[in-house]
């Protein structure tokens, strides 16, 4: 189980996770685009997006931290750009979480299968606060 601190960028995603690497001193970033993900035979990617962070991390000083550009339809805001990202291993607590912080608060994105997690989430709180809940596998 693990809070994690979630930050977006505006297209400039991968060089500040780069940046921050050197800074800190951390393993070379991995990093996916969203040119990298399962293609959706629904959703036809934009030339100008396959090249932006769809996800990466690092391990600075035993906290990972996480980072991705917004999708340019996602609005970006400075200063709203941080999300707390909540994982487990149990995906009860992951769904009884969501619910809670659900009310009062407004669902970004159901909870829902993805491919990178079986039971994912977003939601902001009623204090405006946006979490990502993710059913962390253990065989990772």
């Amino acid at each position: 189980m693990a809070v994690n601190v979630y930050i977006n960028f505006n297209g400039n995603c991968r060089e500040a996770v780069e940046y921050y690497s050197q800074v800190f001193k951390t393993e070379e970033p991995q990093i996916m685009t969203f040119g990298e993900a399962p293609k959706d035979p629904n959703f036809s990617l934009p030339d100008e997006v396959k090249d932006l962070v769809m996800h990466t991390r690092l391990n600075i000083g035993g906290s990972n931290v996480m980072f991705s550009d917004t999708f340019p339809d996602y609005p970006f805001v400075v200063g709203n750009n941080i999300s707390l990202a909540y994982m487990s291993e149990d995906e009860a607590e992951i769904k009884a979480a969501f619910e809670t912080l659900k009310e009062g608060g407004k669902v970004g994105m159901d909870i829902q299968e993805t491919f990178w997690s079986k039971c994912y989430g977003i939601v902001t709180d009623k204090f405006g606060i946006e979490w990502q809940l993710s059913l962390e596998m253990n065989n990772h």
